[in-house]
């Protein structure tokens, strides 16, 4: 599969949603070419379609970055502070330390989403450091959550501003 294939398929795969009239739901990302992604996960059910990307020379069980995308399908009207909770509470049964920043979030326009950081030095089942900058976002079917996770304890800037801009400017699309 060259890449262009597979940015495609990520695209239009990442996170399905059908809903009335048969039309599809995708949250649209353009996930950086520099890294030469490739699909390391690939899971859906009529609950949720779950799919993680690592660059093509490394592995789900070893990776410098991963990008994750989950589809929570029929999921609708959460509280963006509730959704952000519910992922930073379920790191913390593993990471009490972990620290949680919330970066920017917008409940006024038609689709509320909210990003924000989770920063963890150490698991308790896991020395290695581990921090992700999640992009949560409400379709009119599912709740669209995506992160970046990298092997630091911290997000440094210049990744959060990388980052945010490119969760940011995806698109709720429908085909």
């Amino acid at each position: 599969m060259t890449k262009k294939q597979l940015l495609v398929l990520v695209l239009f795969v990442s996170s399905l949603s059908v809903f009335a009239q048969n039309k599809i739901e995708n949250l649209m990302i353009h996930w950086p070419e520099e890294y030469k992604w490739k699909i390391g996960t690939n899971q859906e059910d009529e609950t949720v379609h779950f799919m993680e990307l690592v660059p093509e020379k490394e592995s789900i069980d070893n990776w410098t970055i991963i990008g994750t995308m989950m589809s929570l399908k029929n999921v609708t009207g959460m509280p963006m502070d509730k959704a952000m909770n519910l992922f930073f509470d379920q790191t913390k049964t593993n990471a009490p330390e972990a620290k949680l920043t919330v970066i920017e979030k917008n409940e006024t326009d038609k689709n509320h989403w909210i990003l924000f950081k989770v920063e963890v030095e150490k698991y308790l089942d896991d020395p290695k450091p581990e921090s992700q900058l999640y992009y949560i976002i409400q379709g009119e079917s599912s709740l669209y959550v995506n992160l970046v996770g990298i092997k630091e304890k911290k997000i440094s800037k210049p990744f959060e501003t990388k980052w945010s801009a490119i969760f940011k400017g995806s698109k709720i699309m429908f085909q």
